[in-house]
């Protein structure tokens, strides 16, 4: 699967290496306790419906890029510190990707999930 964002310059591919937390532990654990991460990476968080989704940094010892998403649509991006940081946005989807990785996607441009 791979994470591609269209926005006002085009369709970007974000990640190639896409991984879904879709269970209690895995989404429970997110990046938590990982040294680093590829800079091809994605780690997607998707849900039934919108509602505010939190996102914190605890055990995480290195920046992310988070995109919350509603029907695909970028609801906030927010690049997050390491071991400190945390925000929270209604969304019925999040992505964390590498620091840097989402500097070009914006409020309003769309962010979809395509088999490879």
């Amino acid at each position: 699967m791979q994470l591609r964002h269209r926005g006002a310059d085009g369709v970007e591919t974000l990640a190639t290496r896409v991984d879904v937390a879709d269970g209690l532990l895995s989404r429970g654990r997110g990046l938590m306790f990982r040294r680093s991460i590829p800079d091809d990476y994605a780690l997607v968080f998707e849900f039934d419906e919108p509602t505010a989704r939190g996102v914190h940094m605890l055990f995480v010892p290195f920046p992310i890029d988070v995109v919350w998403l509603i029907d695909g649509e970028v609801q906030r991006v927010e690049t997050l510190s390491a071991w400190t940081g945390s925000a929270k946005t209604r969304a019925d989807a999040f992505v964390e990707l590498p620091a840097g990785a989402a500097a070009d996607v914006s409020v309003g441009d769309t962010v979809e999930f395509v088999e490879a």
